[in-house]
């Protein structure tokens, strides 16, 4: 099978090797010819040190390495999605699978990343959402990974399953396209407001108390978008909020400690010096989450942290004063 990865990040590179490795006929393409030659040159991404790209691997900023692709990664940032899918579009066919890769939801719009690439691509073929606990780096280096193939279409869900799946990289099918999206968009905001919390010296508790919390409010907001309530404690749901919200690897967590620390969401982003999708996400989530009426107070909060200059420890307090609750009546995704 010819497979093409679309966006020479350390999550594309990593999913590229992967494919290598399962023997496919596998394609990196970098919108940056410098960086493709670097790579081909050094046959490593700066991004992922001390791994070796395969031998078998072909790098290229050359578009027309999509001609007859079978498989066609989706893999650069969030907000770069529409404009990949673009210039994807002439090239695939009918019986191509496009698998999306990016962790996000796009700005103003609010389209999980699948509906974009549906909509500039005139949905011409199957869109598999792949996504779960997996950093770049320790797929990187072939340790044992967890992810979800989702779409509607099964066969096609299966075809992303059989096209990865290996001794290191184990992959499950859903049908529940939305909810996998949905969860891994959503939880980067998490992650963010973990690190903040991080930042300012609270410790395990407070972080638990965190990740549990929203993980309700994320899987109100999914079912109310559509998705299964069973896909947020899964692989896509928690499995993904606790390596992202708990790992150093994480840009996100990274940039949250910087901004419980006292820098901006700017300066931090700009330290990090990667793209955290997590601060976008966090504006997308709010938006959504006022369209459809659900309740999300600890999304709403890091949104006004974010974007709105609101005192970090003041959210704290705000948070913990709420009115009483019921867990269990309060909670969905239990």
């Amino acid at each position: 099978m010819k497979a093409v990865v679309l966006g020479s990040g350390g999550w594309g590179t990593a999913l590229s090797q992967v494919l290598c490795d399962n023997g496919h006929d596998t394609y990196l393409w970098s919108h940056s010819p410098d960086k493709a030659a670097r790579m081909a040159e050094t046959r490593e991404n700066p991004l992922l040190k001390g791994v070796h790209l395969p031998d078998s691997l072909h790098i290229t900023s050359d578009l027309s390495c999509l001609e007859g692709a079978d498989m066609v990664v989706s893999a650069p940032p969030s907000f770069a999605v529409r404009e990949t899918g673009k210039k994807m579009a002439p090239y695939l066919r009918p019986d191509s699978v496009l698998v999306t890769v990016s962790k996000g939801i796009e700005r103003d719009t609010n389209l999980r990343m699948s509906q974009v690439l549906q909509e500039v691509t005139g949905n011409i073929c199957k869109v598999v959402a792949l996504s779960g606990p997996s950093h770049a780096e320790e797929v990187g280096i072939r340790m044992p990974t967890g992810c979800v193939s989702a779409c509607p279409d099964r066969m096609a869900a299966r075809a992303v399953q059989d096209a990865f799946m290996n001794d290191y990289f184990r992959i499950y099918t859903s049908y529940d396209i939305i909810g996998v999206e949905l969860a891994a968009a959503l939880k980067n905001v998490v992650a963010l407001s973990c690190g903040i919390c991080t930042g300012l010296g609270l410790q395990d508790n407070t972080k638990a108390l965190l990740m549990t919390r929203a993980m309700a409010e994320l899987t109100r907001l999914g079912e109310q978008l559509g998705g299964t309530r069973r896909t947020f404690g899964g692989l896509a749901g928690m499995g993904d909020l606790i390596v992202t919200c708990t790992s150093m690897h994480s840009r996100n967590n990274r940039a949250g400690i910087l901004i419980g620390q006292g820098k901006t969401a700017r300066q931090a982003m700009e330290e990090v010096g990667a793209v955290v999708e997590g601060y976008y996400a966090a504006e997308s989530i709010y938006q959504l989450a006022q369209r459809e009426g659900v309740d999300m107070p600890i999304c709403r909060c890091a949104y006004e942290v974010l974007y709105q200059g609101k005192e970090v420890r003041d959210v704290v307090t705000e948070l913990m004063s709420r009115a009483k609750k019921d867990e269990l009546l309060e909670t969905t995704w239990m």
